[in-house]
């Protein structure tokens, strides 16, 4: 199973998502592919954000060697599954989906909710942490 996690600048959402999935995964010993990726191109090479780090940091997760990229068509040959974290990266990824097939890749992390974007509310940053961790376990389950 490979997945992708995707939100707007690859800093704050999807590296959570990606460092997180990565770490239950290794400790499930699945053998699967995890990586994340913005729509955006504003952070490319850069660490995630301080405030997520620190948030993953006080969960035991350690996601400060990971690096922004941007989603690209290329990707969907790359991964079986695309989590977007809210609906205006869903529009934006399912735009670049050339087929039924891609577009059919692609699903709303939360299955029917956004996880919200706490760059702007520091406060946000451990509670969206949480709720990722959360829904990682849930993935597993269900994708085990």
């Amino acid at each position: 199973m490979k997945i992708l996690m995707v939100c707007l600048g690859n800093i704050c959402r999807s590296p959570l998502a990606e460092g997180i999935m990565r770490h239950l995964v290794k400790q499930g010993k699945l053998n699967w592919e995890i990586a994340s990726a913005g729509t955006g191109n504003w952070h490319i090479g850069k660490m995630p954000d301080s405030r997520s780090i620190s948030a993953a940091s006080a969960l035991g997760y350690d996601i400060s060697g990971q690096r922004a990229q941007q989603f690209d068509h290329s990707m969907f040959a790359q991964f079986d599954l695309i989590l977007v974290m809210d609906r205006n990266n869903l529009k934006d990824v399912q735009h670049l989906a050339k087929t039924d097939a891609e577009r059919n890749k692609v699903r709303l992390f939360l299955e029917e909710d956004e996880v919200t974007d706490p760059y702007w509310d520091n406060h946000l940053f451990e509670p969206v942490c949480k709720q990722v961790e959360d829904r990682c376990k849930e993935i597993i389950k269900q994708l085990s």
